[in-house]
């Protein structure tokens, strides 16, 4: 039997290719996965290891977790903590360390490095006048204010060196720089695209932090000293506010980050991996059973001369083993081309990633080489045990042996039951809320399989209803119809996988249309202000300094405006942010609907509080909240006011001038203003040129919000296509192969058509035309389950978005049809041209 198998493999290698390929690029997805997140998390950690070699401990700012205390973060580590570290036996040295957010520009004014981690720093020059975190390559160390160092890759990418000078900004306001240095390092942020600049000591405190204060200490260990053993002796010097860790210990919590992140990216991807091996069983359980079909004289025989049903199957699934087993080595192959093709790309879009081998697992390789074998067996092994069913007897009087009436409708009830219950569970779930995440998701999965079961049954009416269409082609055009639905679920298995594809693809867009308008409609209905000016970048709200206001309320065109503040504070022994605000012009900025008090008059000890708070605390108008401010002192606030909170604006809001006192460190986040003649470009430009032009500052109208939010979620649509294309072209070899074989099995009926009068174009009309509707019918279900479960996700969001509002892109729907439809001509190119080429006499000839 397992020469048998071998032979029956080589005899339809080439009805097995699409198979192969299908699962080849199942395989190929899933080992490019693992290589390239195994690359770039190997890549990174070794970057990391390196930006900790020079550091034995470091002491940082510590808080404890005890409910007592200010609210506000722990205090920075002053000059004394330094001297005390420095003076600990065992230690060599003791370098402060200054960091915080320092945006660069280009020389045609953009920001260099496009926000992503634009960090500045302090140059700590030790004994020797030099700072052993850095290497000096042009230049010399910043010495006072006005003077900065630039990493290397920023330098080259910005085309800088020294002596030339630079733009920059570090909480709003423009700074021209000279630059002293080019520096080298092994940060590893630099390591991975940032950017990074360096003020001499001074400078840098009063940038980021307070005259004699540092975010960090870090200390090198004499000769002959562990880390552990000058940890234990910096512990008995430092005081409660900071703590000390190994820089071992901090090089293994920062490779478990690059771990945990590259894990969740690993994750998505191999979700869709699963997507497009998932759409590859359809091929394979189609391209079997059709090969078990054409046998059936072959298998009837070997069952007449003594062969058992599970050797029949034993046979059929060894098959399967030989496939898998090739395609899984050579997708693994292309894994590696892929692995390392998306490092390339990843480095092309400007988020440079620290140089390292193509790192390849031997988990990679065996799950490769399981996955490729055990999903190819796995839907083998129906259409194997259909052939051991196959009675000797009946197999040799008939090449096909349709499937009986009690099977079809045994098989619609279930599909009946299940796409039922799947839409019971679905329809419960969008009926609650955020519990309803479970059901529905077991419901939608219950619904995929109950279509699918149902799809033969489908496949009459639904194709039936291209009839009209059809005839306008004349013979090829009836001809087609009727080749669609004569077996049924042939038809059922090719349509089914664009199907699972199209269903994913039209809901992610529902969705994401959806989301997309219920957030900008927030956006706008949320703000009365005709401008928000705030920092830009990927890294959250950063601090903008006060005078960015102040520049904009000296501007006469300016008729409100208002500072938007944070600051930790202490309620009811929570921690909870209180949003400071300018009380007079706050109401002309913001459109919040109260359910109870208003805006008016708010300041002193008022407040006005969104309605999730004001319920989980118990508050309403005239409640007092005892508060504990950032720098420990307590008061009351007085609600004046409860509002009907969003994603957009929340939390507690209070008058600046009763806010501002508390905190230890004066910034923004936000600045809301309106002018005179309302949002214009003309306008717009005006306070880019009050605020100097500045690269790293954003100033948004509420079209550019929305516009921000649409950028966001094209993108993301955009990548979500990119890794669905792969489901989308197993699908195409699924018709392909579906296609080819049936003109194989329809030789002789070819060959009669041709003697009877049907030429060569009609013959590749008829195959076309067969490939469309088949094409088309998968569109048409997948668009129908993929607005049913967009309509249903959407009403699960409704419950977290009030503004959600379901949308449906036409437009884009009428693409995926047209893709669909476009999926089926490509497919039927080679299957009608081959149908076309047969020789007449021959066909007719053929069994």
């Amino acid at each position: 039997m397992l020469r048998t198998a071998l032979r029956n493999v080589l005899a339809h290698k080439a009805r097995l290719l699409m198979t192969t390929l299908a699962v080849l690029l199942g395989v190929a997805f899933v080992s490019g996965t693992l290589v390239f997140t195994d690359t770039i998390s190997a890549a990174y950690q070794k970057s990391s290891e390196k930006g900790f070699s020079g550091v034995d401990v470091a002491i940082t700012p510590h808080k404890s977790d005890d409910s007592g205390g200010n609210p506000g973060a722990a205090p920075r580590l002053g000059r004394q903590v330094l001297d005390r570290a420095a003076k600990v036996p065992g230690a060599a040295s003791a370098t402060g360390v200054v960091r915080g957010f320092t945006a660069l520009s280009k020389k045609n004014g953009d920001q260099l490095g496009s926000g992503f981690s634009n960090l500045g720093g302090n140059y700590y020059p030790g004994a020797d006048g030099k700072d052993p975190r850095y290497v000096i390559t042009d230049g010399r160390a910043p010495k006072a204010e006005g003077e900065i160092a630039l990493d290397a890759k920023s330098a080259q990418r910005g085309h800088y060196k020294a002596g030339d000078t630079i733009r920059v900004s570090v909480d709003g306001p423009v700074r021209t720089e000279k630059i002293v240095a080019i520096f080298t390092t092994d940060d590893g942020n630099v390591a991975a695209g940032g950017s990074l600049a360096l003020f001499d000591n001074a400078t840098a405190q009063r940038l980021f932090a307070k005259p004699g204060q540092f975010d960090e200490i870090d200390v090198k260990a004499a000769a002959g000293t562990s880390q552990t053993a000058l940890k234990s002796a910096i512990d008995k010097v430092l005081p409660k506010e900071a703590e000390a860790q190994t820089g071992q210990k901090l090089a293994d919590d920062q490779a478990e980050q690059i771990k945990q992140s590259m894990s969740g990216m690993q994750t998505g991807m191999l979700v869709f991996a699963g997507i497009a091996l998932f759409v590859g069983i359809f091929i394979i359980a189609n391209t079997f059973t059709m090969l078990v079909a054409q046998r059936t004289r072959e298998l009837a025989l070997m069952r007449a001369v003594g062969a058992s049903r599970r050797q029949v199957t034993r046979s059929v699934l060894i098959e399967a083993v030989v496939v898998g087993a090739v395609a899984a080595v050579t997708g693994f192959a292309a894994g590696i081309g892929i692995g390392a093709g998306l490092r390339s790309l990843l480095s092309s879009t400007g988020a440079l990633i620290p140089d390292g081998p193509l790192i390849i697992e031997p988990t990679t390789v065996a799950v490769s080489l399981v996955v490729g074998i055990v999903v190819t067996v796995l839907a083998a092994w129906l259409p194997g045990r259909r052939a051991a069913k196959i009675p000797p007897v009946a197999a040799m009087n008939s090449v096909h042996a349709p499937p009986t009436t009690r099977g079809l409708v045994v098989r619609n009830s279930i599909g009946a039951v299940l796409a039922a219950a799947g839409t019971a569970l679905v329809l419960y779930g969008a009926g609650q809320g955020s519990d309803g995440k479970g059901p529905m998701g077991l419901g939608a999965a219950v619904l995929v399989v109950g279509v699918f079961v149902l799809t033969p049954l489908l496949s009459r009416p639904l194709i039936a209803a291209a009839a009209p269409v059809l005839r306008v082609f004349g013979m090829p055009g009836k001809l087609a119809r009727q080749n669609a639905v004569r077996n049924p679920r042939r038809t059922a298995a090719t349509a089914s996988a664009l199907m699972v594809g199209l269903t994913l693809i039209t809901g992610m867009t529902v969705i994401a249309g959806s989301v997309q308008k219920g957030i900008s409609k927030m956006a706008s209905d949320g703000l009365k202000s005709d401008y928000v000016v705030s920092m830009g970048g990927f890294e959250g709200q950063r601090p903008l300094s006060p005078s960015v206001e102040k520049t904009l309320s000296k501007r006469s065109d300016v008729t409100a405006i208002s500072p938007l503040r944070n600051s930790a504070s202490r309620v009811d022994g929570d921690i909870e942010y209180l949003t400071g605000v300018n009380g007079e012009s706050i109401g002309d900025l913001v459109s919040v609907d109260f359910t109870q008090g208003s805006f008016a008059g708010l300041g002193g000890d008022k407040a006005v509080v969104d309605d999730k708070t004001a319920e989980d605390h118990g508050w309403k108008t005239g409640s007092t909240i005892p508060v504990t401010y950032e720098d420990g002192r307590s008061g009351q606030l007085t609600v004046q006011g409860v509002y009907e909170g969003n994603e957009m604006i929340r939390g507690i809001m209070l008058d600046n001038a009763t806010l501002t006192p508390h905190m230890s460190t004066v910034t923004d986040f936000q600045v809301m203003l309106k002018t005179k003649g309302g949002a214009t470009d003309a306008t717009k430009d005006e306070l880019k040129k009050a605020l100097g032009n500045n690269p790293a500052i954003q100033v948004q109208n509420k079209k550019d919000i929305s516009d921000g939010i649409a950028k966001f979620f094209t993108l993301m649509l955009n990548m979500l296509y990119g890794l669905l294309a792969m489901a989308v072209i197993v699908a195409v070899l699924g018709v392909i192969n579906t296609l080819a074989m049936s003109v194989f099995e329809r030789s002789q009926e070819i060959g009669m058509l041709r003697a009877i009068g049907l030429d060569r174009r009609g013959i590749k009309r008829m195959v076309r035309l067969e490939s469309l509707v088949i094409s088309l019918f998968g569109g048409v279900l997948g668009l129908g389950l993929g607005v049913f479960f967009g309509w249903a996700a959407g009403e699960l969001i409704a419950t977290g978005l009030p503004t959600y509002e379901l949308v449906l892109p036409w437009g884009r729907m009428g693409l995926f049809l047209a893709l669909a439809a476009f999926v089926g001509v490509l497919a039927a190119l080679w299957p009608a041209r081959r149908a076309a080429k047969l020789n007449m006499l021959a066909a007719i000839k053929a069994e």
